[in-house]
């Protein structure tokens, strides 16, 4: 990376920690000097971008046992603070009784970003512009939140105080999500308008919550994203639908009422005007899906993860790390014991410290996939995972695939056959996630590939020759699995 690139901030120390009460010890002893991170996909560009000045220490919580799981209980459903949005978008419960949610997840970036981004982190971010938070506020969420001292629950829809705000205090960290099941009289849908069909920021975003008892609204619930400071509520719209059928009609109205809500702004996505009238279509779509009972109908029927395993977060041992301080792990089943971990990303230590050249830098903020790696066996963004992370994991990168004596493995000679080399700047990250998509889907078809590689960008455009690539290796190849 171009010193010009390098103004950020970076932090001096990474805690890695094994309890909640390590976390909130830590941060009550650094105070404004220490920030939590589990994902860090958002925390890493906002450090880089030079927020968060007085930072100087990460508390990773990624490693916490037992906290990653989605339950329910009593009609409420759970979401842990370090379940992933790849694991809301697998989880029979949350597709069933929160698919809101579940919608909203698979609108987060790419499989290999979801694999690492966490839903608490989404909502910790308090962009408007984020997809979980619209779906939650319409599910009337609750969020459940700790410090050292107290626990306390904040409904979702009073966590935003303001634009990118939210309600935590110093030293408090969020330790779940509650939500009422959707079941009975009770629906929901999310829709998304971005400018791609993966990586893309909302342009606008609905999430609609009814009851609907004999055919007439009974509530309503109307959550519009991107389109101000804080997720908005279609108030008029809400208000009109009580007791009305979804005629057609009635949707057409509802939808109108809903653009007269929100008064947003013009930017690079999208003009006020262009959102004023999404906001509208968007409305009319999720009211018309819901009248005819097709919130579901697109839905995959096998949602990919480029994770062909089941654990998604590795039990951690405590740990101090420093810039001095050696980060032992294996890559490319070889041990590896190496120092200047901290404040820099996985990509950057891989490529400069470890000599691992083979993984590219290609946007440097998680858009384009040319750096993906696999750690712990799961696709990831290594320029949004911090090095020290890599700490007792396991990370193979392009160079880890070919076999021991140099040669290339069925996959990558399949990429080779069918010409699917072109410049060869993009070509490792979309060999490590077609590998994972072959270990998770042997006999991918072509939605599979779609899904799989929709985090990856071509600057050649030469995205049939990748399919075919992958069509000839499915037959052939045998992925490398990471042991979990």
């Amino acid at each position: 990376m171009h010193e010009v690139q390098r103004r950020g901030v970076r932090p001096v120390r990474h805690e890695v920690i094994t309890t909640f009460d390590e976390a909130f010890e830590l941060l009550d002893h650094y105070g404004v000097a220490a920030k939590p991170i589990a994902g860090g996909s958002d925390l890493l560009l906002q450090l880089a971008r030079g927020e968060h000045r007085d930072v100087s220490v990460l508390v990773d919580l990624s490693g916490i046992a037992g906290h990653d799981q989605i339950t329910i209980e009593q009609g409420t459903i759970e979401v842990g603070p370090l379940v992933t949005h790849n694991q809301v978008i697998r989880s029979a419960l949350a597709i069933e009784s929160a698919l809101p949610l579940a919608q909203a997840c698979l609108e987060v970036g790419a499989p290999a970003l979801r694999n690492r981004a966490t839903v608490v982190g989404n909502l910790v971010t308090a962009s408007p512009a984020n997809d979980t938070i619209s779906a939650l506020w319409a599910l009337d969420a609750t969020v459940l939140i700790g410090s050292l001292h107290a626990r306390r629950e904040v409904p979702v829809r009073q966590f935003y105080p303001g634009i990118r705000a939210t309600a935590l205090k110093p030293g408090e960290l969020v330790l779940g999500i509650r939500i009422p099941t959707l079941g009975g009289t009770a629906r929901g849908v999310f829709v998304k308008l971005g400018q791609r069909r993966a990586q893309a920021i909302s342009v606008v975003h609905v999430a609609v919550v009814l009851d609907i008892d004999n055919g007439a609204v009974t509530r309503a619930s109307v959550a519009l994203g991107s389109v101000g400071p804080t997720i908005v509520s279609a108030a008029q719209a809400e208000d009109f639908l009580l007791g009305r059928f979804l005629t057609a009609d009635t949707i057409a109205k509802a939808a109108e009422l809903a653009a007269t809500s929100v008064t947003p702004i013009s930017d690079l996505r999208g003009t006020a005007e262009y959102r004023l009238s999404e906001v509208a279509v968007l409305v009319h779509r999720a009211l018309k899906a819901l009248s005819e009972n097709q919130e579901r109908v697109c839905w995959p029927s096998r949602p990919v993860r480029l994770h062909p395993g089941d654990a998604t977060h590795r039990k951690a041992e405590r740990a101090t790390i420093d810039v001095a301080t050696e980060v032992v792990c294996q890559v490319n089943g070889v041990g590896v014991r190496q120092a200047n971990a901290v404040g820099v990303t996985l990509l950057d230590w891989l490529r400069e410290e470890v000599g691992l050249t083979g993984t590219k830098e290609g946007c440097a903020e998680g858009e384009c996939g040319a750096c993906t790696v696999h750690l712990d066996g799961m696709a990831v963004l290594s320029c949004l995972v911090p090095a020290a992370r890599a700490h007792g994991s396991d990370v193979t990168t392009i160079e880890g695939l070919a076999a021991t004596d140099g040669t290339l493995n069925g996959l990558q000679q399949s990429f080779v056959d069918n010409f699917a080399v072109q410049c060869g700047y993009c070509i490792p990250g979309f060999v490590m996630a077609a590998d994972r998509l072959l270990a998770e889907c042997p006999n991918p078809t072509d939605a599979d590939i779609a899904q799989g590689l929709s985090g990856n960008l071509c600057r050649c455009t030469g995205y049939y020759r990748f399919y075919e690539a992958l069509r000839g290796a499915s037959m052939t190849q045998s992925p490398v699995v990471v042991a979990q």
